[in-house]
Formats: structure tokens, sequence, C-alpha cells
């Protein structure tokens, strides 16, 4: 896998927040702050599938992939996100033709 260095400035409050952290849950600083970056960076991804499917604007398998979760994770998260399942017996009876 290749990767890159990141660089960024933050106040050293922060930094020293995030120090006692990663102390506290037994990780290194650099461990803690990647695993938070995939977090939000996923959560943005969803929230961002989210609005669009909440508009119409993509299918529900679309959001799931703008997310990059499989549309059965799709399905769970969308009550807890404050959606519902825009999916009619019309979407049905298409769905089932051959």
């Amino acid at each position: 896998m290749t990767t890159t260095t990141l660089s960024i400035r933050v106040p050293s409050a922060e930094a020293a927040q995030w120090a006692r952290l990663a102390s506290q849950v037994g990780l290194d600083r650099a461990t803690l702050l990647k695993q938070a970056l995939r977090e939000g960076c996923s959560e943005v991804l969803l929230e961002r599938a989210g609005a669009a499917y909440r508009k119409g604007h993509v299918s529900l398998s679309r959001a799931a992939e703008m997310a990059g979760v499989s549309l059965r994770d799709m399905m769970i998260r969308l009550h807890p996100a404050g959606l519902t399942l825009n999916y009619g017996v019309g979407d049905l009876a298409e769905d089932m033709r051959p």
C-alpha cells in the first residue's frame, strides 16, 4: 500500500487533548487521528448520500454506493438517519419484471 504524509496545523490545546485521548484509549496519537479521520469521512459520505436520497436525486442503491456501504447497510441506516424508504408498489412491479 502506498502512503502519503499529511500535515496540518492545529491549536496546541487541541493537540494536547488528542494526545490525552490517545493515551486513555491505548493508542498512539497518529493511530487515533487516522481512526478519527476515517470515521469522520465515512460519516460525511453517509450524510451526503442520505441528503441526496432524501431529495430524490439518487436511488437507495446509488446512495449506498456514494457512501461506500452495502445496500443492506444503507437500509439499516435509514431510520436512525431520519430517512424513509422511497419504494412503492410501482417500484416493486418494475423490479419484478423479467
